[in-house]
């Protein structure tokens, strides 16, 4: 769980176009499509360690609704994000900030906010998570809450337990983006988690994506100066928006 890779990355010029409101008590970053859009369905972005104030994961959230997906990233973190001090800090302790932010204190404000859009009328939802919040985003899926599964590089995912627990329980479609070059999930571990979904074992669908030269936090902090990440960025979100095309 060290990931020095987790503060590691480049921050985006841009103004984000969505806005902060409170949902089931929580705040939001909400994306709401400009477009005609489904209103029974919702997007779930579940951020890396920086929240939902970092500018990228707010560009990215606007990204999502500029295709027609009303997307709303909870503040799971509680208002607690890695501080700015940790920003390309490799000496920053992810290890200690990451025993803050289990699933014991992360998930309940993401029931929180899905419940509350459930009184509100939405009937399906999607979720993708990057760096830390892949993981969060496995468990919504390994319970039955989310209809499609999207995560890019996730930290903290235990091979092969948490493949098992999906590939058992699991019913969303799952696309899984990831650079050559992330050290959290190597080589054999990728093979490990294609043994247990790959090949029609997993049948609600599976598809994982490797992309050249990119680094563990590429789709939401990539060197947009550096080709391959570059192309690895844009096409993780090509990516994301066909899957959901096709499932949701």
């Amino acid at each position: 769980m060290s990931c020095s890779h987790c503060v590691i990355g480049k921050e985006y010029l841009g103004s984000p176009e969505g806005k902060i409101h409170s949902i089931g008590g929580v705040p939001c970053y909400v994306g709401t499509p400009t477009i005609e859009y489904d209103r029974k369905k919702a997007l779930i972005l579940l951020t890396d360690i920086f929240g939902v104030t970092f500018s990228n994961n707010k560009l990215l959230v606007d990204d999502f609704a500029r295709k027609g997906y009303l997307t709303i990233a909870p503040d799971y973190l509680l208002g607690d994000p890695a501080p700015p001090y940790a920003w390309n800090n490799s000496k920053f302790n992810v290890y200690a900030w990451t025993q803050n932010h289990l699933s014991d204190v992360t998930r309940p404000p993401i029931d929180k906010v899905i419940q509350a859009l459930r009184d509100g009328g939405v009937t399906s939802f999607a979720v993708t998570g990057y760096c830390f919040g892949g993981r969060y985003a496995i468990d919504l899926a390994i319970d039955q809450v989310v209809d499609v599964l999207i995560v890019a590089h996730p930290k903290q995912v235990d091979v092969p337990a948490t493949f098992q627990a999906l590939a058992e329980k699991g019913e969303a479609p799952f696309l899984l983006e990831l650079g050559s070059e992330d050290t959290e999930l190597s080589a054999c571990d990728q093979e490990v988690i294609d043994g247990i979904l790959g090949d029609g074992k997993y049948t609600p669908g599976y598809k994982r994506k490797v992309w050249d030269g990119c680094p563990h936090g590429f789709a939401v902090r990539g060197d947009m100066l550096d080709e391959q990440q570059f192309a690895g960025k844009a096409g993780s979100f090509e990516d994301s928006i066909a899957w959901l095309k096709q499932y949701f």
